[in-house]
């Protein structure tokens, strides 16, 4: 039975309610508003994320359409090569400026954001054996009940995490850094983003 992926419009449930992510809307923020970015890309997350779990709930036997293998292999490649440089984003740009506060306010978090690097590290795991296991599915044109069931597990474990991961980050901590960084410090990250995706920060 062939699952069919909305073309416009994916929803995904975070702490409660649920993110609209429009495929294909215009950018809403640039390199001069960086904060405003990560949570751009947190959209981009939940986009490629929906695709990875309605593709391993709903279609795990037969031979994947023209349509499933682009979305599936877009969605590998996402998380192969681009949500990387997010995670670079916040723990080498965005976190270290907000540990140098110093402030209470900023103590406060920072619990938090140990908490929120160590999510890093279990999604970076549980990813390299979905791109594992969706490359596999693409290479053979199917998937063993074993492999599927395996890869719905992690797919599943990875929404567990980004729902609660990006509930904080889009509720706490990137507001909280909309208010203290200074104007250098949004400077500095917006090149450092760049420079990260080899462009010039304009």
């Amino acid at each position: 039975m062939r699952t069919r992926i909305p073309p416009s419009r994916a929803h995904f449930e975070i702490e409660g309610g649920q993110m609209p992510v429009l495929i294909g809307a215009k950018r809403e923020s640039d390199f001069t508003d960086p904060v405003g970015m990560l949570g751009d890309c947190h959209r981009r997350i939940v986009r490629f994320l929906q695709v990875l779990v309605t593709l391993t709930t709903h279609h795990t036997e037969g031979t994947l359409t023209d349509d499933q293998r682009a979305a599936l292999t877009a969605s590998l490649q996402y998380f192969r090569v681009s949500a990387p440089k997010h995670t670079a984003d916040e723990e080498e740009s965005l976190f270290p400026r907000l540990r140098r506060l110093g402030t209470p306010e900023a103590g406060a978090l920072l619990a938090k954001i140990d908490s929120l690097e160590e999510d890093h590290q279990c999604a970076d795991r549980h990813h390299a054996e979905v791109d594992r296991l969706g490359q596999l599915w693409l290479d053979e044109g199917q998937i063993s009940l074993e492999n599927a069931r395996r890869l719905s597990t992690l797919v599943n474990q990875l929404a567990d995490l980004y729902r609660h991961h990006i509930g904080i980050e889009d509720k706490e901590v990137f507001p909280f850094a909309s208010t203290v960084l200074s104007q250098a410090d949004r400077q500095e990250i917006g090149t450092e983003m760049a420079g990260r995706r080899g462009l010039a920060n304009r």
